[in-house]
């Protein structure tokens, strides 16, 4: 096999490499620099050219080479590509050509395009390893435009009412997504360090991001009344945030699809955000690679492999430590 699984994650035994290894592995090939992909460890890695400087932000020290997309290298008895997956800016889905049979590594991908990330492209494969976080019909994502406006009326009644508006997104790539999406005219955008740290190396590599201002501890909230606050999940509720009285707490985040959940987050309210794939990106994606065999990972793994099957696929589960989007930890994902 081109691929098999290993309990350092997934191996290429005709290149002697690994794709998002779990485990500290001599040689990693990166998918994209969120925690549960891109860890501490290894001897060596290879990530994409844009994926590059927040890896080197988030892991400090290492040994990284980079590729453009669709650029191909040799690596022993195997030839490897990065291509876009459209979930964080640098994030690539992984090709492996051993002899003529072809694999392809998703990693964390999103199939609708977005103002940050360099749109995903189907890669056509025999064998297509595949994320399935959101792989149940409920999860349908908003155009960019619908979610803009919530977001932006909710952070004006806030402001009009003198209030701050604390929002949990993930530091890297959601984050900087909402902000996208943001009417700067409503009032300053405050940023948890967290934050501020990625959008300062995204903004180094020429994204066109929304002036923020970090919240320091020399910081003075009552010169910022009807901020909107951006955080990691984790900071809600925490002595961070308690600094920004009176306000409103939102989430933005694929989960907030389930009623369930926002009552969960205890949050005012819900927008639903995601950077990966929708129940429709997922099976369109899928069925562009043309792939006669599909591994499904993290998610709704039995439930999505089930489907798949029943439609024709020969699809099956493979356990990995992948988390997708998680609601608990604001920098796995």
């Amino acid at each position: 096999m081109t691929l098999t699984f290993r309990p350092e994650g997934i191996y290429c035994p005709a290149g002697d490499f690994y794709i998002d290894p779990w485990r500290p592995v001599d040689r990693a090939l990166i998918t994209h620099g969120h925690a549960d992909h891109a860890r501490q460890g290894h001897g060596s890695y290879l990530a994409t050219d844009l994926a590059a400087p927040v890896m080197r932000h988030r892991l400090s020290g290492i040994t990284l080479d980079t590729l453009r997309y669709g650029e191909t290298r040799r690596i022993g008895g195997a030839s490897v590509s990065f291509h876009p997956a459209g979930h964080v800016p640098g994030s690539a889905q992984i090709r492996v050509d051993v002899g003529g049979e072809v694999w392809v590594v998703s990693g964390d991908y999103k199939t609708t395009p977005d103002m940050l990330s360099t749109p995903f492209e189907p890669v056509k494969c025999h064998s297509f390893i595949t994320e399935c976080t959101f792989g149940l019909p409920v999860f349908t994502w908003p155009n960019d435009a619908a979610v803009a406006a919530e977001i932006n009326s909710w952070w004006a009644e806030n402001a009009s009412n003198g209030m701050f508006s604390l929002l949990g997104a993930y530091s890297l790539g959601k984050a900087q997504r909402v902000m996208t999406l943001l009417d700067p005219s409503i009032g300053p955008i405050l940023t948890h360090g967290a934050v501020e740290g990625t959008n300062a190396v995204l903004r180094g590599q020429g994204l066109d991001l929304p002036q923020t201002v970090p919240v320091t501890p020399e910081l003075s909230a009552a010169d910022h009344t009807g901020a909107l606050v951006l955080a990691p999940p984790s900071a809600l509720g925490s002595a961070w945030a308690r600094r920004f009285r009176p306000s409103a707490t939102g989430f933005a985040s694929g989960w907030m699809r389930l009623r369930g959940i926002r009552r969960r987050r205890a949050v005012d309210r819900g927008f639903v955000v995601s950077d990966h794939a929708d129940w429709s990106g997922l099976n369109s994606a899928i069925a562009a690679t043309g792939a006669e065999n599909i591994y499904v990972t993290h998610g709704y793994t039995d439930i999505f492999a089930r489907w798949l099957n029943e439609q024709g696929k020969n699809a099956q589960v493979v356990p990995t430590e992948f988390t997708g989007e998680v609601l608990d930890d604001g920098e796995a994902s």
